[in-house]
C-alpha cells in the first residue's frame, strides 16, 4: 500500500468504520426488533435465537476465508465485494415472508459482513504503521461499536414502533451504497507480498464446527437428547480434525503458531468471553424490559442507553490507554466492570429494581467500552504486516463466535427455566443461571488480561513474530530455488 497523507489516512479510517456502523448497527438494532419478530412471524425462543446465531454463525465461519482471500487478491475488491452483499441481504431481509426466509436472508446478509470487518481492520493496520497512531485508530473503531449500541436501540425502537421491524433493515441500504462509493474512489489496494493459497478443508470443518456445537446448544432445551447429541459429537470430531489438520498444512486457514503467543492466545479468549457476555445481556435485557415489564421498543431502547453511551465514550479513552501504556489496564477495568455488573444481576436480581438496574448497565457499558481496542492491538500487533488480514480475522472470529455462543447458551438456559410456566413470572428466576454465566465471562476476561498482558506475555508474541517472519523468509527461498 503507498504511503497516504494524514488527511487521507483518516478518510480511510472513515471508510472502513462505516463498514463496521453497518454490521454492528444491524446487531443491535435487531435485538430491540426481537419481541416484535416474535409476536409478528410467531418466533419460538429459539427462532429468536437462529435470527441472530444464523448471522454470527455465518460470519465467524468465513471471516478467516475472507481475511486470507483479501490477502491474497486485494483487500478493496473483497471490501467492495462485501459492501454490496451485505447491502442486498439487508433488502432481503426486509422483505422476508416468513422466519426461515428471515433466517436465510440473514445467513446472505452475514456473508457480506464476513467480507468487510477483517478485511476494514487489515486496511487499517497497513494504513496506520506507527503503533501509536495504529492504537489510536483502532480506538475510533471500537468507538464505533458505542456508537452503534447508542442508536441503535434509539432508531430501531423508534422504526418498530412507528413504521415496523423489516424497517430497520432499510437504514443499511444508504450507508452501505455511500460506503462502496467511498471505498472505489479513496481507498487504495493492497494485499500480502505473499499470497496464501486456499483451505476449502480447514474452511469446512470450521463450519461443520461453529454450525453443530451452536445447533447442540440452542436445540438442547427443546429436543431428547437423542436428536442433540450427534451434534454435539461432531462439533468435537470437527475440533480435533481441524486441529490436526490445520498443524500439518504448509498455509492453513488458521496459523496454529498464532497461537504460541500469549497475548494473541489471551485476546482470542478474551473476545470469545466478552463478546459472549455482550450478546447474552442484549439477549435478556431486550426481551426483558419489553415482554416482562411492557415496555415499547423506542422505550425500551432508552432504558439501554446506560450501557450504549458509557461503551462510546469510554472505546477512544481504551485506545488512548493501549497506545500509551499498552493492554492492561483496559483489560482490567473491562473486566472488573463486566464482573461486577453480572454479580449485580447474578446475587441482587438487578433488573428487578430501577436503580439497581441502571448502574448495571452502566457498569457493563464501562466494561465493553474498554475491552474492544485491547483485544485488536494484541492480536494484531505482535503479528508480521503480511499476515495482518489472517490475525484480524481470527481476533473477529472470536468475537462472532463468542456472541454466536452467548446467545446460544444464555437462550438455551432461559427456555428450560421459563418451561411450561408463565413467561413473565418466570423470567427473573428463569435468568439467574444466565446471569451467572455472564459473570464468569466477565472473570475470564480479567483473569487472562492479567495474565497474558505483562512483560513475559509481550516476550512470548516478540518471539512468535520473529519466528513467523523467518519461516516466512524461508518458505519464499524455498519457493524462489
Amino acid at each position: 500500500m503507498p504511503e497516504l497523507s494524514p488527511r487521507r489516512r483518516l478518510l480511510v479510517l472513515a471508510i472502513c468504520c462505516m463498514s463496521l456502523l453497518l454490521v454492528s448497527l444491524d446487531n443491535t438494532v435487531l435485538n430491540v426488533a426481537l419481541p416484535s419478530l416474535q409476536k409478528e412471524l410467531h418466533a419460538s425462543t429459539s427462532g429468536l435465537q437462529w435470527t441472530i446465531d444464523a448471522y454470527t454463525l455465518v460470519l465467524a465461519s468465513l471471516l478467516m476465508l475472507a481475511g486470507s482471500t483479501a490477502d491474497r487478491i486485494g483487500r478493496r475488491r473483497v471490501f467492495t465485494a462485501g459492501l454490496v452483499v451485505f447491502t442486498l441481504g439487508s433488502l432481503l431481509c426486509s422483505l422476508a415472508p416468513n422466519l426461515d426466509a428471515l433466517v436465510a436472508f440473514r445467513m446472505v446478509q452475514a456473508v457480506g459482513g464476513s467480507m468487510l470487518n477483517p478485511v476494514a481492520m487489515s486496511i487499517i493496520t497497513n494504513t496506520f504503521t506507527d503503533p501509536r497512531e495504529r492504537a489510536r485508530a483502532i480506538g475510533a473503531w471500537g468507538a464505533v461499536v458505542g456508537l452503534s449500541m447508542a442508536a441503535g436501540p434509539l432508531v430501531g425502537g423508534l422504526l418498530v414502533d412507528s413504521v415496523g421491524w423489516r424497517s430497520i433493515f432499510w437504514i443499511n441500504l444508504p450507508v452501505g451504497l455511500a460506503a462502496l462509493v467511498l471505498t472505489l474512489r479513496f481507498v487504495p489496494e493492497s494485499r500480502a507480498p505473499k499470497a496464501r493459497r486456499a483451505d476449502p478443508v480447514g474452511q469446512l470443518l470450521v463450519i461443520a464446527l461453529f454450525g453443530s456445537l451452536t445447533y447442540a446448544i440452542i436445540e438442547a432445551p427443546h429436543a431428547p437428547l437423542s436428536a442433540t447429541a450427534p451434534f454435539g459429537a461432531l462439533a468435537l470430531v470437527s475440533l480435533i480434525a481441524l486441529i490436526r489438520y490445520e498443524s500439518r498444512r504448509r498455509e492453513p486457514l488458521i496459523d496454529l503458531r498464532f497461537f504460541r503467543s500469549a497475548p494473541f492466545s489471551g485476546a482470542t479468549v478474551i473476545a470469545v468471553s466478552a463478546f459472549a457476555s455482550l450478546g447474552g445481556f442484549l439477549f435478556l435485557s431486550t426481551l426483558y424490559l419489553q415482554n416482562v415489564r411492557g415496555l415499547s421498543a423506542l422505550e425500551a431502547g432508552l432504558w439501554m442507553l446506560p450501557m450504549a453511551l458509557p461503551t462510546f465514550l469510554c472505546a477512544p479513552l481504551s485506545g488512548r490507554l493501549v497506545g500509551n501504556r499498552g493492554p492492561r489496564l483496559p483489560l482490567l477495568i473491562a473486566g472488573g466492570a463486566m464482573t461486577a455488573a453480572g454479580l449485580l444481576f447474578a446475587l441482587f436480581e438487578a433488573e428487578t429494581s430501577d436503580v439497581t438496574l441502571a448502574v448495571g448497565y452502566v457498569l457493563f457499558g464501562v466494561g465493553f467500552g474498554f475491552v474492544n481496542a485491547p483485544i485488536t492491538d494484541t492480536a494484531v500487533s505482535g503479528m508480521p504486516r503480511a499476515q495482518a488480514g489472517v490475525a484480524a480475522a481470527v481476533a473477529s472470529t472470536s468475537r462472532q463466535l463468542g456472541q454466536a455462543l452467548g446467545v446460544a447458551v444464555i437462550g438455551a438456559v432461559l427456555a428450560a427455566g421459563v418451561g411450561s410456566s408463565s413467561y413473565a413470572e418466570s423470567f427473573v428466576a428463569a435468568s439467574r443461571p444466565g446471569w451467572w454465566i455472564l459473570t464468569a465471562c466477565g472473570l475470564a476476561v480479567l483473569v487472562v488480561g492479567a495474565a497474558t498482558s505483562g512483560r513475559w506475555a509481550r516476550a512470548t508474541a516478540r518471539r512468535t513474530a520473529e519466528r513467523l517472519e523467518e519461516a516466512e523468509i524461508r518458505e519464499a527461498a524455498g519457493a524462489d530455488a
